[in-house]
This record gives structure tokens, C-alpha cells and sequence, in this order.
């Protein structure tokens, strides 16, 4: 068994070295770990740091592309170089990577294809009363959208196999943490959540610059992905509410008709009107969607297919010598 841990980064040459301290070379249920750095167009000297630091792949974007295309450069390298499983985690040392083999346990034990650590959000001295609360609930709000039983949505700390990382598409470029979530739920992956301790804190959060701003964005991130998974329901939910103010004015209308009052109030037809016509819309809108979700779901099978084909080839590929000899850092593509 081959284990990857990667490390998403964008100008962390003063934070990775504590974070690459920590990490392990040596885990249960591994014959094999390496370390990979996604180095995101950093300014810094963030990737002849890590190669100081003995990390064994390099992968570099030219610009600053964003944490989740950070993070899926790196599921794709980590795939062509051969890794069973992933391991997920931050360059500012949040999380103990003391507590990675729990987080493996149960991708190994063949409970889970996604694990995420749960951090203990309330034990967290940095983090204010304020973020403590929208953490629980931005947690619940993915839950619900997903259906599964993740404690910590937000955390970044996560194992992941072979298969289901074949399988991840992220469409939102501000992160990837709730989107990963949402897709792995409603595509009946299964996804477990283990506690795991924290670090002090080594620097502000980047990825949360004002909490209106994250909220804003995860909250459009689970709408958006719940519309993508399930757009028939998401319409229909919206057209029932339309349909229901429609037929309640429409139904007073014709009791104040009944009862000869009806003079005066043609608006209320009108509205009726309106929203009936609403409620049909979004309600044909939503068949549309559904069929376009069937053909995105055909699409998402032949893209895994291609994947499982291109990661097995390039994997035979990595063992060749000239890959282990190493070669210059490429954009999108892992290097020794």
C-alpha cells in the first residue's frame, strides 16, 4: 500500500518547514509514504523549501490558481504517481499529523472512502465564539445537504482513496472542503469522520478573510452543488412554494367572489396568475436540469473510466528510473 501525503501551499516558506517536521515517513498499513507539495504560484521560495525539506514531489502552477484547484492538481499527481490513499492537510500546521493513522484506519479497514478529521471546534482557544457557532453550523447545512454525518465540513484535513478521488470534480474555486463533502454524499461514496487534535496556531487564516465573506460563499457553494446533484428536488421545492402562494391567493379570491366581495380585488388574479406560471416554469426548468444531471452523471462515469485508465498507465510509468532520477517542476504535474 502506497500512502500520499499533500500539502496545498501558497507562499508557506516560513510555515512548512514546522509543518513538514511533523508529518510522517512511516505509517501503519503502508509499505510506502511520500510527501507532495502543490505549490500555487507562490513568490516565496515555497518549492526549494520543501525540497530542503525532503519533500518527494513537487507539483507547481505558474500562477495562483486557488486552494481547490490546488487541491485536485494535487489528487491528479498523486494518482499518476501510484497512491492508494491520499491524506490531505494544511501547510500552517493546523492539524496533528500525529493523529494520520486514525484518519487512514478506516479507508484501510474498508469503512469509508472519505474520512475527514473532526477538530475540536469548541476546545479551540483562537478560534472566536462567532466562528465556533458558523462552524457548527456550516457543518449541519452540509449534512443536511448531503446526507451523511460530518462533524467538521470546513476542515481540510482528510484521507481519501484511490477511487474515490478518481471520482472528485470540484466546480468552485474558493475551496474545496464543503463541495468534496456534498458530491461524495449524494453520489452514495461513503464518508466517515474521526476526532483529531490541532495545533496552536501558527498564522491567520487566508481562506477566511471576513466571516460575512465565507459565509456568503459556503452558502452559495451547498446551493450550488445541491442544485448540480439534485436539480429536479431543488426545482420542484421552489415551484411548490411558488404553486402554494398561487392556489392560497387564487382560493381567497374565489371565496371573497362567493361572497359577492370579489369587486376591487382583480389584483389577486393577477398575482395568482403570476405565480402559477412561476410555479410551471421552474417546475419544467427542473425536468430540464434533471435530464441534464443524468447526462452530467454519464459524463462523470466515462471521466472516471479515463482517469482509472491514465493513473494506472502513468503509475507503471513512475517506477521507471527516469522519473525516480527526477526532472524539473512542471505546471499540473508532479515532479522528484
Amino acid at each position: 500500500m502506497h500512502l500520499i501525503i499533500q500539502i496545498p501551499c501558497y507562499n508557506e516558506a516560513d510555515s512548512l518547514p514546522v509543518a513538514l517536521a511533523c508529518l510522517p515517513r512511516q505509517v501503519p498499513g503502508f509499505a510506502r509514504v511520500e510527501w507532495l507539495i502543490i505549490d500555487d504560484g507562490s513568490s516565496d521560495g515555497t518549492a526549494e523549501v520543501a525540497r530542503r525539506h525532503g519533500v518527494d514531489h513537487i507539483v507547481r502552477h505558474p500562477v495562483n490558481r486557488g486552494l481547490a484547484r490546488g487541491f485536485m492538481s494535487g489528487l491528479e499527481a498523486c494518482l499518476q504517481l501510484g497512491a492508494d490513499v491520499i491524506v490531505n492537510t494544511d501547510a500552517d500546521n493546523q492539524y496533528n499529523a500525529d493523529d494520520i493513522p486514525a484518519l487512514v484506519q478506516p479507508i484501510l479497514d474498508g469503512e469509508a472512502d472519505l474520512v475527514v478529521g473532526a477538530r475540536p471546534i469548541d476546545q479551540t482557544e483562537h478560534f472566536s465564539w462567532l466562528k465556533k457557532k458558523l462552524q457548527r453550523l456550516g457543518s449541519w447545512a452540509v449534512r443536511i445537504a448531503s446526507g451523511t454525518q460530518v462533524e467538521d465540513a470546513p476542515s481540510g484535513f482528510r484521507a481519501i482513496s484511490r477511487q474515490t478521488a478518481m471520482q472528485l470534480n470540484v466546480f468552485n474555486e474558493y475551496t474545496y472542503t464543503l463541495e468534496t463533502i456534498i458530491q461524495a454524499g449524494q453520489s452514495n461514496m461513503r464518508v466517515a469522520s474521526v476526532p483529531v487534535r490541532t495545533n496552536e496556531d501558527l498564522r491567520p487564516s487566508r481562506l477566511v478573510k471576513s466571516i460575512s465573506s465565507y459565509v456568503q460563499r459556503s452558502l452559495l457553494t451547498i446551493l450550488r452543488v445541491f442544485v448540480i446533484y439534485r436539480p429536479l428536488r431543488a426545482f420542484l421545492i421552489l415551484a411548490g412554494l411558488f404553486g402554494i402562494v398561487g392556489l392560497v391567493t387564487g382560493i381567497r379570491y374565489l371565496l371573497l367572489m362567493a361572497a359577492g366581495q370579489g369587486a376591487g380585488h382583480i389584483q389577486s388574479v393577477v398575482f395568482t396568475a403570476l405565480c402559477l406560471i412561476i410555479a410551471t416554469l421552474l417546475a419544467t426548468f427542473g425536468l430540464l436540469a434533471d435530464l441534464i444531471a443524468t447526462n452530467r452523471k454519464l459524463l462523470e462515469q466515462i471521466d472516471y473510466r479515463l482517469r482509472r485508465i491514465e493513473s494506472e498507465r502513468q503509475a507503471a510509468a513512475a517506477v521507471a528510473p527516469s522519473l525516480a532520477a527526477g526532472s524539473q517542476p512542471t505546471d499540473g504535474g508532479p515532479s522528484s
